[in-house]
């Protein structure tokens, strides 16, 4: 009998680079980003992006994983009840700085602790960044990140090491498909209970960001090479595209049509 295909976790990454913010429901609007993901970022340094006319730069410009992995010590959480979105950031558990991204005075407050923490990374002084309706993700279409755990788990098989589905910081986890059975659903359409939800829009290759252990905060093993030698490409994960407005829930069935 087959399994079936069920959401066990949504993610979204408020900041890039910086940690999940783990949901258990959230509400995707058609054509939109997962919500809150990526909305903020900070940049490294150079000031290249313009509020007032924003347009998509590369990972590059900001600060992220790849180019800096000492973001992986950092635990953050994002609390928008009080209409704003105040950033709490915690470091070996404890609280080291929260700010209300909204706010200057907020951004302030991460901005300087950053400056701190990145000192001897960063080419210059950090500076968070945002714009109503504009993301920082890796690509400028608005896509949603899917992760199949079965095919990280046969990752790990070749790997010969356990694998955190948390390097791929993707903002939906699926389980119960086969390995690698999402690459066969590209262009096909998602339904999520039943009603078509989402549209299969291509594969994501992975960078040195996957390399990072998100416990550690080291670089400890090369995941692009790893999917290379042992499946002649460095994909893992789908992007989707959301074709109507629904409400996601961890355990809800997905269904391929």
């Amino acid at each position: 009998m087959t399994s079936p295909i069920t959401i066990a976790a949504l993610n979204s990454f408020p900041v890039k680079g910086l940690s999940a913010c783990p949901q258990q429901q959230v509400t995707v609007d058609k054509g939109a980003m997962f919500p809150l993901d990526r909305a903020w970022a900070i940049e490294a340094g150079a000031r290249k992006f313009d509020p007032a006319d924003p347009a998509w730069l590369p990972k590059i410009a900001f600060a992220q994983l790849m180019s800096h992995e000492k973001l992986a010590e950092l635990e953050t959480t994002f609390d928008t009840t009080a209409g704003g979105g105040v950033l709490s950031v915690l470091r070996a558990g404890k609280q080291v700085a929260r700010g209300d991204l909204a706010t200057s005075i907020g951004r302030q407050i991460i901005e300087q602790f950053i400056a701190g923490f990145m000192a001897a990374e960063l080419r210059g002084s950090p500076r968070i960044v945002h714009a109503q309706g504009h993301h920082f993700a890796d690509t400028p279409a608005r896509f949603i990140s899917l992760l199949n755990l079965t095919t990280v788990r046969d990752v790990e098989r070749v790997a010969g090491r356990p694998v955190d589905p948390a390097r791929f910081r993707a903002n939906i986890h699926i389980d119960g498909a086969a390995p690698w059975e999402e690459f066969n659903w590209l262009g096909k359409t998602l339904s999520v209970d039943g009603q078509p939800a989402f549209r299969v829009a291509e594969r994501i290759t992975r960078c040195a960001a996957t390399s990072v252990d998100p416990q550690t905060a080291t670089r400890d093993m090369n995941l692009p090479r790893v999917l290379s030698c042992a499946f002649m490409h460095e994909d893992c994960g789908v992007y989707v595209s959301a074709i109507a407005g629904l409400e996601l829930k961890t355990g809800q069935a997905i269904t391929i049509a």
